[in-house]
């Protein structure tokens, strides 16, 4: 019976991935979130369509880009949105990479540059990003320095910190009626959110579906557990090479224990034969940045992760 309860009980949380991909799937709450976004009526935004999430290469030594959800709308508009629940360095640059590539792939050999529709990057966060002010939702666009007047609108990114919410919403702000039904932890939460209006009422009765999906819950699990492993492990590795550089008689500072960590993974990723381009996708940093530890851990395949380390601070 309390089985019973538990799985009856049991709602996935759109701040996971896979329940957010998920959300996204079903036209009507992807037509009400990016009416949001974009201020207008849900009317107004009259078809909106999925498109696939890896963006093309020009060659197999580009960096893959894979998005959480990328849609195309009416008039050629394209939205990329990322839902991050961990914060992680170069965010900036991860996303300046996809906008660009999302920009430059629209068009074709011989197409010329009045082709070119706005793209807009939509980053969720589920941690403070800009800790110098309250601000839970700010768009981001080309703009003089000097004037404030604006360059171009064909590039966007509008970032949404979660844990920035008030516990007020002023009537009228949508988009951060969506931030808080994101940020739901409970099936009263989200019942209760619902009410507002017909598209966050369709985006409930998705998550309650997804949810009583055998299939889907296991597949939700699966990532969720794969984040909490992921984070867990980052943390775990940081605080044994600060103990090892101890009992070693060598400091490790902050940065220095951030990249003896890297360097663990990195070897665990060498091992499963993986190359340069994937370890930095799925650690979701740069080529550059990583690329003197892969090169030395290549090279000394026996060596280990403090006597890496410690050829890197030397070199």
């Amino acid at each position: 019976m309390a089985q019973n309860k538990d799985k009856n009980s049991f709602i996935m949380l759109p701040t996971v991935d896979f329940c957010f991909k998920g959300l996204m799937e079903n036209p009507k709450v992807r037509q009400g979130f990016i009416a949001a976004l974009l201020s207008v009526n849900p009317e107004d935004v009259r078809e909106t369509t999925l498109l696939p999430t890896s963006l093309p290469q020009a060659n197999a030594n580009d960096k893959l880009g894979v998005l959480d959800v990328r849609v195309k709308l009416t008039g050629g508009t394209q939205i990329d949105m990322e839902m991050q629940v961990a914060s992680f360095a170069y965010w900036e640059n991860r996303i300046l990479f996809y906008l660009s590539k999302m920009y430059t792939d629209q068009l074709k050999k011989g197409e010329t540059y009045d082709k070119l529709q706005k793209c807009i990057h939509v980053s969720i966060l589920d941690f403070i990003h800009f800790p110098d002010d309250e601000d839970c939702y700010r768009t981001i666009s080309f703009r003089d320095d000097k004037t404030g007047r604006q360059y171009s609108d064909l590039m966007e990114i509008k970032i949404l910190e979660l844990k920035k919410l008030p516990k007020e919403i002023p009537q009228g702000e949508n988009v951060m009626d969506w931030m808080k039904f994101f940020s739901g932890k409970k099936r009263e939460e989200f019942e209760d959110m619902a009410k507002a209006n017909e598209y966050l009422d369709e985006a409930y009765q998705m998550l309650m579906k997804m949810s009583a999906d055998e299939r889907k819950r296991i597949e939700y699990e699966a990532r969720e557990r794969a984040l909490k492993d992921y984070n867990t492990q980052m943390k775990s590795s940081k605080e044994q090479g600060i103990s090892i550089g101890k009992e070693q008689g060598i400091f490790i500072g902050k940065e220095q224990g951030a990249s003896l960590t890297k360097i663990q993974l990195i070897q665990k990723k060498v091992k499963k034969q993986k190359s340069l381009s994937q370890i930095a996708d799925e650690m979701e940093e740069s080529e550059d940045d990583i690329r003197d530890m892969y090169e030395l851990i290549m090279q000394y395949p026996d060596k280990t992760a403090e006597e890496i380390c410690e050829s890197i601070k030397n070199k």
